[in-house]
This record gives structure tokens, C-alpha cells and sequence, in this order.
């Protein structure tokens, strides 16, 4: 496609298995909380602490303090306890895909512009990818104070198709959702990529491509 000039990727489940990530930190801080002391089963404190998370928010800093607030347990010992472990696993299991890396450095030596959208925190997202070591792959990113808006709002997109100085057809996106990834980018005018291989539910709509493995973008260049 030699009209494209830019690429934009979705970071979570797109570049790093992040639910992955966040589910095994979450049961090493959980099992670790309860050789400290918690009074909970596993299985269903498990589950009420990923629940935790997504009211709360995905990103939140207070998922576990709420979590023990609710569970009857205010003993600050235990809550570090489980902040600790949770920071010590999510950095073992924080990796790019198979294949990102070296894709990634495909696409820069073809000269493309490479850029995140994402609905994490600016500083987040870089802590990310300066942890997996291909920080240095994408020219900025777009976080969720960039704008104020999380996908599937328009706001972010233009936000990147502004700084790419480009027009929305010279621009591809790529990502696991089609409700926040794809529809939205397609409606601008951008090329539009699934990035099947993370896609945690079906969805109504379709990507112009889609792709089972991250390194199958290449065969668009």
C-alpha cells in the first residue's frame, strides 16, 4: 500500500497481552495477601478483585485498597503486600506479542511513522513500552489526557492524524477492537486492521484487513 504513510497501533491487546498480564498479577497478589493474612477464598476473591478493577477502572492506583475495604480488611501490611506482588509479576508477564518487536523495526527501516492511540494514561503507556524495549519504534502517543476522551470517540484519532500532519487515508490503524479500534477509524477515512489474534469478543462491524499474527502487517508494505 504505497498510499500509507503512517501507522497508528492500539497498545493493549494489541502490542502486549495485557489482560494476561493483569489477570496473573492480580492472582500472585491475591495468594500473597492470603499467606499474609486475608480472610478470602481464592477462587471467589479472585473474581471480586478483577471485578474491582473494571468498576473502578482498568488503570486504577486504589483497585486494591478497595478491594480490602469491601472484603472487611484494613491492615495496611497486607495491602502493600499485595501492591508488591502484584508490580513484581505484571513486569515478569509485560512483553510484546510474538513478533512485534522485529515487526516494528521492519516498519521504521520502511520508513513509516509508527504512533499509539490509547485510552491508558500517557505515562502508563510509556512505562509500558519502555519496559518491553520498543519505546523507541513510535514517534509519540496519544493517552487519555491527551484529549479527555476514550475511544470510540473521534477525538483521539484526530488528535494523532494531526500530529502526523497527514490525511486519513495515508494512515493505517490497527487494534483488537472493532467497536473502539475500527469503526471509528474507518468512519474518518483510515485504512483499518483487526488485530484477530487478541480479539476477546465478537463484535458487529468489519475491518478493511484482518490479521492473525502482528508480523502479517508487513505484507501490506
Amino acid at each position: 500500500m504505497k498510499q500509507i504513510k503512517a501507522i497508528l497501533f492500539d497498545l493493549d491487546n494489541t502490542l502486549i497481552d495485557f489482560m494476561k498480564m493483569k489477570e496473573e498479577a492480580c492472582k500472585s497478589a491475591l495468594r500473597a495477601m492470603i499467606r499474609k493474612g486475608l480472610k478470602i477464598p481464592f477462587k471467589s476473591g479472585f473474581k471480586r478483585l478483577m471485578e474491582t478493577y473494571f468498576r473502578v477502572g482498568i488503570e486504577s492506583n486504589t483497585a486494591f485498597e478497595e478491594f480490602l475495604k469491601e472484603a472487611g480488611c484494613s491492615d495496611t501490611k497486607i495491602l502493600a503486600t499485595g501492591i508488591n506482588e502484584y508490580l513484581k509479576t505484571k513486569n515478569k508477564f509485560l512483553k510484546p506479542y510474538p513478533n512485534a518487536k522485529s515487526t516494528l523495526k521492519k516498519l521504521k527501516k520502511i520508513g513509516l511513522k509508527l504512533a499509539i492511540v490509547t485510552d491508558a494514561p500517557r505515562l502508563k503507556a510509556y512505562q509500558r513500552l519502555v519496559a518491553m524495549k520498543i519505546d523507541n519504534y513510535f514517534d509519540f502517543v496519544v493517552g487519555l489526557e491527551d484529549t479527555g476522551e476514550k475511544k470510540p470517540s473521534e477525538l483521539p484519532f484526530k488528535t494523532a492524524i494531526n500530529k502526523l500532519g497527514l490525511k486519513p487515508g495515508e494512515i493505517m490503524m490497527i487494534g483488537d477492537s472493532i467497536k473502539r479500534d475500527v469503526l471509528t477509524a474507518k468512519r474518518i477515512g483510515m485504512i483499518t486492521v483487526l488485530a484477530k489474534y487478541s480479539q476477546v469478543e465478537k463484535e458487529k462491524g468489519k475491518a478493511d484487513f484482518e490479521i492473525n499474527d502482528i508480523n502479517e502487517i508487513l505484507k501490506f508494505f
